[in-house]
């Protein structure tokens, strides 16, 4: 490829550029209801898997503790969920849903699949965007332990 250290022929920028036309979409969809985009991709964790430890829901999302604590006690103040300190092991936290996350739901997907619906990406268009994101993310994962 031609010019391949420009910046227009960086595929880190080109992704760091479509995140951050992502974040702001959600952004806007999301603010109605009070919710940032990291706190909806928590309720997505949790409307998949309710009842998780935060070390497990951080794994998921790949957050750590310092980043998902807080965002977990806002979302908490906030009526979306409610942790429980396990009676077994107290080191132990688990993430509930509350009904308000589970009410909200068909709401918050609604707009959300509006506004993804309005970006005319087709579903075959769709799922090969997808594969090819997993399969450099595997890529950038297996550079990473070597």
């Amino acid at each position: 490829m031609k010019d391949f250290f420009t910046l227009k022929n960086q595929l880190c920028f080109a992704i760091y550029e479509t995140a951050s036309e992502f974040t702001k979409m959600y952004s806007a969809v999301l603010q109605p209801f009070g919710l940032t985009y990291p706190q909806y991709l928590v309720l997505l964790a949790l409307w998949e898997e309710d009842g998780v430890t935060v070390k497990d829901l951080g794994g998921k999302l790949n957050l750590g503790t310092g980043t998902l604590t807080p965002m977990v006690a806002r979302m908490e103040g906030n009526g979306w969920l409610r942790k429980e300190r396990s009676r077994a092991d107290e080191r132990k936290v688990f993430v509930f849903l509350e009904n308000k996350a589970y009410e909200q739901k068909p709401a918050i997907t609604h707009q959300v699949s509006e506004k993804i619906e309005a970006c005319n990406i087709e579903l075959q268009e769709y799922e090969l965007l997808m594969d090819q994101l997993h399969r450099l993310h595997h890529k950038l994962q297996q550079q990473k332990s070597k």
